[in-house]
């Protein structure tokens, strides 16, 4: 019973996360393509108006496609609150189902999706913020910074892992 709890809060808490982004993006006129849960070859999908929502064969992970143009035509808030959209979300889940196992995933998955890891919610907004200071796009700095945060952040779940265990 615990371990199904377990999964669906996961699903339930990435599903959430995204409709977060999704729900940001609507807000600040940014087109959304699709939505889906896992990663690889596409299962089962339908479209609900523009966006497609799929489900794929390794359910580890979750995205939604932004138009990338639109996006960065936006002002530098709208951007970070795209980014930080499924966040939110999640944090506000987890207040809401505190002390429960869902609480709990949701707190989790907000906690991961700040970390500067390549692609994830904090790597984006770090790389909106240096493109602000910078006044421009640099290759160099985004795989320095993506590298970097790629440490830090392996440096940080390994330490949360040695004090748990």
């Amino acid at each position: 019973m615990m371990l199904f709890s377990f999964i669906t809060s996961t699903l339930v808490a990435m599903v959430i996360h995204e409709l977060g982004h999704l729900g940001a993006a609507r807000m600040c006129n940014v087109p959304a393509s699709e939505l889906g849960i896992g990663c690889g070859r596409r299962i089962t999908g339908f479209r609900l108006g523009t966006v497609r929502y799929t489900l794929r064969a390794l359910p580890v992970a979750s995205y939604v496609c932004l138009d990338g143009v639109a996006l960065r035509a936006r002002p530098i808030r709208q951007q970070l609150f795209i980014h930080l959209g499924g966040v939110i979300v999640n944090l506000a889940a987890a207040a809401l189902a505190q002390g429960t196992i869902f609480g709990w995933i949701n707190l989790l998955v907000a906690a991961v999706n700040l970390l500067p890891i390549y692609q994830h919610d904090g790597w984006k907004c770090g790389v909106v913020l240096m493109r602000v200071l910078l006044r421009r796009k640099s290759e160099p700095v985004e795989w320095t910074f993506t590298f970097s945060g790629g440490v830090v952040s392996l440096c940080l779940i390994l330490s949360t892992f040695h004090q748990i265990f």
